[in-house]
């Protein structure tokens, strides 16, 4: 079995719930928001699905289904707590992190180092270790259209001693 492994995640939030819009735990808008049981931050949500994948643990859905509703207006850096547990008790640790947020309008630059850094305290990793980037759809379907906002993550974990 080998000592590395690589997750991948997912998650999608329509835009219209109440502001603020959070990504990575940093506001970017205070305009705007995203329809979620949670706090809707699509960033930290990927990077659980990935964490979750990478440890053959299941996905975000079945650890914080939104029918259940402990998990509404959760925190979603509590989440994510909640999954390192997991990936740690099932003998994983989060070595490496890429997220990129997909959305036409909400600009990430203005924010990218400070989501690096809350997302990085998050999972107890330097910045060195979390790498966000952002991308439009050149206007193109739903996240183009302006109707909500996606984002992937790519995680890498290591087995622990």
């Amino acid at each position: 079995m080998s000592d590395l492994r690589v997750g991948w995640g997912f998650d999608a939030h329509r835009f219209g719930g109440s502001p603020p819009l959070l990504l990575g735990g940093v506001v970017a808008s205070d305009e705007v928001g995203v329809e979620a049981t949670s706090d809707g931050d699509v960033a930290v949500h990927a990077i659980i699905d990935a964490i979750l994948g990478a440890s053959a643990l299941g996905d975000l859905g079945s650890f914080f289904p939104s029918s259940d509703s402990r998990w509404h207006h959760a925190d979603s850096f509590d989440l994510l707590a909640i999954a390192l547990g997991e990936a740690l008790s099932a003998g994983w640790s989060v070595d490496f992190v890429d997220v990129t947020v997909i959305c036409q309008d909400v600009r990430i630059a203005p924010i990218r180092e400070e989501m690096r850094s809350q997302i990085s305290r998050g999972l107890g990793l330097g910045t060195e270790s979390v790498s966000v980037k952002a991308t439009t759809t050149d206007r193109l379907g739903f996240i183009g259209e302006g109707d909500g906002l996606a984002a992937t993550a790519t995680v890498t974990v290591v087995r622990t001693p």
